[in-house]
């Protein structure tokens, strides 16, 4: 589905423009911790979107771009079009992230607010996208955006090598929103032998892929806003990552928002890391007991979170131990 001559372009074509992030290993509780909170933009979410703008042929940038963000995607292509002088259009719920939508701005995007959640802020982008014939860039269900993700994870194969590190009864929790970081995580670590576990974690609260994996629907599924702002919303019908997520993972577990919350504060209070809610859910995983395997990979996603609302979260689970 997507040639594996792609996921080694995409890394040749990274080379300088993203930064291999830290991971770092907890020896008292088993777990590897890989920080994206520290890429730029501060989330991983500009892998996949530089692979895409760098892929673009000419007239496709010069016709304009236009995506949907919850906020990080966003970020990283507008970052990615300052080199090309493209013009980018980010639609957005307006019950974003405020910093998130103020960062895209400053990076030079124009951003346009659309009542309700993520999803209604992606049809509107699709539906505009086709209307002024500009150049759509799906935040997950795009083959180029995928296997820009997948760069995180041919890191985390370094990272592993460079300690020592065996595949054999290794797990690795990737957060899912619309599963493009988990098919292009899982495309690169289907080349270690043997596989690790993959495990998607996603918010109770949005639990789309979750469904898709387990009922092949997301019918049914009444969505409320989450602390993982992004991974809301429902996959794109027909989406690339369906198929590829379904053959790549194997289980999905969902996380509360008291445990993800717990997760923002202890990151900030055991590593002096600040961790956005999308990426605090693969750690809440483990810090509420419904993953016990060791060791374990956790992909700290992002660090993009509203500073009054970071700030109360760690106020709130001052207590919290590990």
């Amino acid at each position: 589905m997507i040639p594996a001559d792609w996921l080694d372009e995409a890394r040749a074509r990274l080379v300088g423009e993203v930064r291999h992030t830290p991971m770092t290993f907890d020896s008292e509780h088993g777990v590897y911790l890989k920080w994206e909170n520290r890429q730029l933009t501060g989330s991983f979410k500009v892998r996949g979107a530089f692979n895409k703008v760098l892929s673009l042929q000419p007239w496709e940038r010069e016709r304009g771009l236009v995506t949907a963000s919850a906020g990080n995607h966003g970020q990283g292509v507008a970052l990615a079009v300052q080199r090309s002088a493209a013009h980018a259009i980010v639609f957005a719920s307006e019950q974003a992230v405020p910093a998130k939508l103020e960062a895209m701005r400053a990076m030079g995007a124009e951003v346009r607010l659309v009542p309700g959640l993520y999803a209604e802020a992606e049809q509107a982008g699709i539906h505009f996208a086709r209307e002024m014939n500009m150049t759509w860039i799906s935040p997950y269900n795009d083959a180029q955006v995928i296997a820009g993700q997948s760069t995180l994870g041919f890191e985390i194969i370094q990272d592993l090598a460079a300690v020592g590190e065996n595949s054999e009864n290794l797990a690795v929790l990737i957060p899912v929103g619309g599963g493009g970081l988990a098919a292009g995580v899982g495309l690169a670590l289907q080349r270690m032998v043997p596989r690790p576990r993959l495990i998607g974690v996603q918010p109770v609260t949005s639990p789309y892929f979750h469904g898709l994996y387990y009922r092949g629907s997301q019918e049914g599924i009444v969505e409320s806003p989450t602390l993982a702002d992004g991974l809301e919303g429902p996959v794109e019908a027909g989406s690339l990552t369906i198929p590829l997520v379904r053959s790549l993972l194997d289980e999905f577990v969902l996380v509360e928002e008291d445990e993800i919350g717990r997760a923002v504060a202890m990151a900030y209070r055991r590593y002096g890391e600040v961790i956005e809610g999308s990426a605090a859910a693969a750690l809440a995983a483990v810090l509420s007991g419904k993953i016990t395997l060791r060791p374990v990979v956790v992909l700290l996603t992002g660090g993009n979170l509203q500073p009054e609302v970071y700030r109360e979260l760690v106020s709130h689970w001052m207590d919290t131990t590990w």
